[in-house]
């Protein structure tokens, strides 16, 4: 889901505040929900909690937290924002695997954003792994 293009200055993160609704679509505040796994005080306990929580992280533009949910033998250097685009939504369409009880799992999505005011989705198959006991990414498929 990221786009490698520097973002301009001046151009700014939408602002999230602990009781603005989370940006991965569950009915709760981002405080509760993402946002608490953005500030490290939890840790995603499924590889869809943590697909929705690296979706929110593109939201608001934490490189910081996609960079720690990567898997280190796939991460890369650094993650750029591109500054024309906007997450919108997120659909979950599957997940397999991927609960306190696997090792391994994958979440199938569609998320939503516009590029310059236009709107497009990306549709993804993400790899999910345990790694030192926690869910990271490790890579992706695209579907179309």
């Amino acid at each position: 889901m990221s786009r490698r293009t520097p973002r301009p200055r001046g151009t700014a993160a939408p602002r999230l505040t602990p009781a603005s609704p989370c940006p991965c679509g569950l009915p709760a505040a981002y405080g509760e929900c993402c946002g608490r796994f953005h500030s490290g005080s939890a840790a995603a306990p499924t590889c869809e909690a943590l697909m929705r929580s690296r979706y929110a992280a593109f939201v608001v533009q934490d490189a910081a937290y996609l960079l720690r949910t990567w898997h280190p033998e796939t991460r890369p250097p650094g993650v750029d924002f591109d500054p024309a685009m906007r997450w919108v939504g997120l659909e979950i369409l599957e997940t397999t695997e991927g609960s306190a009880f696997h090792s391994t799992g994958t979440v199938t999505f569609r998320a939503h954003y516009t590029d310059d005011g236009r709107p497009d989705s990306l549709h993804e198959k993400s790899r999910f792994v345990r790694h030192q006991g926690a869910w990271v990414y490790t890579t992706a498929v695209f579907v179309d």
